[in-house]
C-alpha cells in the first residue's frame, strides 16, 4: 500500500462529497467538502470499531500525525484504548495546573453555587476570602497538614466567632474532599480535628411563647400594613411552623390545597443529604386557615413559581430579611424573629396542648431518635388527622 506525501496532503483538492487518502494501518486523511483536511485513525478496543481524531492538516503535518499515530497504537497493543489515555493525560495536564488550595476552593465553589441560594453562596466564598485564602490559599493542597489547618481555624475561634470557624473547618472538608476526588490530593486533614474546636453554643432565637403574648402577636400580624405579599407570609409562618428558608422558597407546585398539603422537597430542606436518606419529601399538613391564606394569595402570585415572590423581582423569591424587618415595624425587634415561629409552636404544642413531643419533632422536620439511637422516618400522622 502506497503511502501518502506531504505533496499529495497538500494538494488534494475538495469535492461534492468527503473522501479520504490513506497512509496505511486505518490512518487517513479526511477530505471535507468545504476544504477542510482532518486526520483520522479507525481502530477497534474491547470488540467495538472507534475512530480517533488526530489533528486538522496543515497544522497538524504528515510527520507529526505519524507520531502520534504510532504512539497509539503501542497503546493499543499495550491493552489501553488510546483515545480514553488521551482524555485521562488532558485532564491531568489541566488539573496539575492549579494544585494550590484556593484554584482548587474556587473551581469546587464554581461547581456547587449554582445549585446554592445566592445568599448562601455569598457567605461562603467570603468566608473563604476573608479567613481561609490568605493563609492557605497560596499552598499545594496536597501538601496542607492538620496542624497547619487548626492553626488557621483558631484565628477565626480567637475572635469568638465560634460558629463561623466551624462552617470554615465544614467548608475546608468539602474542599478536600473535591481535591481527592480530581487527583490532587491524597486526603482531608479536616477529618484529624474532631474536637479540636470550641464547640459552638446553641442558637436561641427570640420568641413568644407566652399565650397571652402569642395571641397579641397574632392580632398584630393582622393589622399589617405593609406589602400584602409579606403580610401572607406572616399570617402563613405560625400556621406552618416552618423555617424561614423553606417558608420564602415556597413554590405553588409544592402545594395541592385540595388535599391541604404542603410536599417540601428533600433537596430544600436543612441537612438535605439526609432529608433524602430518610425518604425525600417532609409533608407539611395545611390547615383549613392556612389553606385560606393561600387561597387568597394565590390570584396574586400564582398559579406557579414562588408563592412569596420578590418586591422588585417576581422570578425570585422574597428577601430573607422581609419577614424579621415586618415583625420589627410592629414592634417586636428583638423579641420575636421569622425563626422563632418553630419554638412558639413546640412550646405551645408541647406544654399547653400535650401534642407528643416526637410528633412534634417529626413535623418540625427535626430528627426523631428511638430509645435504640435510631432515627424514625415514618410520618406520625396523615394530612387527615391534622385538620
Amino acid at each position: 500500500m502506497s503511502k501518502l506525501t506531504e505533496v499529495a496532503c497538500r494538494s488534494a483538492k475538495a469535492a461534492d462529497r468527503p473522501f479520504k487518502l490513506t497512509d496505511g494501518h486505518n490512518l487517513y486523511l479526511l477530505v471535507q467538502p468545504d476544504g477542510t483536511k482532518l486526520w483520522r485513525w479507525n481502530y477497534r478496543f474491547a470488540g467495538k470499531q472507534k475512530t480517533m481524531a488526530l489533528g486538522i492538516y496543515p497544522d497538524v503535518s504528515l510527520a507529526a500525525v505519524r507520531r502520534e499515530h504510532a504512539r497509539a497504537r503501542e497503546q493499543l497493543a499495550g491493552g489501553s484504548d488510546p483515545m480514553l489515555t488521551r482524555k485521562s493525560d488532558k485532564l491531568k495536564a489541566v488539573l496539575s495546573v492549579n494544585t494550590r488550595f484556593e484554584p482548587v476552593a474556587r473551581e469546587w465553589f464554581a461547581r456547587k453555587k449554582t445549585k446554592w441560594a445566592e445568599s448562601h453562596s455569598k457567605k461562603i466564598i467570603e468566608r473563604l476570602e476573608r479567613d481561609i485564602f490568605p493563609w492557605l490559599g497560596a499552598r499545594e493542597i496536597s501538601g496542607i497538614e492538620a496542624p497547619e489547618l487548626l492553626a488557621v481555624l483558631q484565628r477565626i475561634e480567637a475572635r469568638g466567632a465560634i460558629d463561623t470557624a466551624h462552617r470554615a473547618k465544614q467548608n475546608c472538608g468539602q474542599i478536600f474532599r473535591y481535591a481527592i476526588v480530581t487527583g490532587r490530593a491524597k486526603r482531608n486533614p479536616s477529618a484529624d480535628l474532631q474536637g479540636a474546636l470550641e464547640s459552638p453554643q446553641e442558637k436561641h432565637y427570640p420568641t413568644a411563647t407566652d399565650p397571652k403574648k402569642v395571641t397579641a402577636l397574632l392580632l398584630a400580624i393582622r393589622t399589617y400594613r405593609g406589602s400584602f405579599v409579606t403580610r401572607c407570609a406572616l399570617r402563613l409562618a405560625p400556621l406552618v411552623f416552618q423555617r424561614p428558608g423553606e417558608l420564602r422558597h415556597a413554590r405553588w407546585e409544592e402545594f395541592d390545597l385540595d388535599e391541604q398539603l404542603w410536599e417540601i422537597p428533600a433537596d430544600r430542606m436543612k441537612g438535605s443529604k439526609a432529608k433524602k436518606a430518610e425518604g425525600g419529601s417532609h409533608y407539611v399538613p395545611l390547615s383549613r386557615q392556612a389553606v385560606a391564606v393561600l387561597r387568597e394569595l394565590f390570584a396574586l402570585t400564582g398559579p406557579e413559581g414562588y408563592v412569596f415572590q420578590g418586591a422588585r423581582d417576581r422570578r425570585r423569591p422574597m428577601s430573607e430579611n422581609t419577614v424579621n424587618g415586618a415583625l420589627h415595624r410592629l414592634g417586636y425587634k428583638g423579641e420575636m424573629v421569622g425563626h422563632g415561629f418553630g419554638a412558639m409552636a413546640r412550646t405551645i404544642l408541647d406544654e399547653r396542648l400535650k401534642v407528643r413531643p416526637d410528633f412534634i419533632e417529626r413535623q418540625l422536620a427535626h430528627k426523631v431518635i428511638d430509645p435504640l439511637g435510631v432515627p424514625i422516618t415514618a410520618l406520625p400522622f396523615g394530612a387527615s388527622e391534622c385538620r
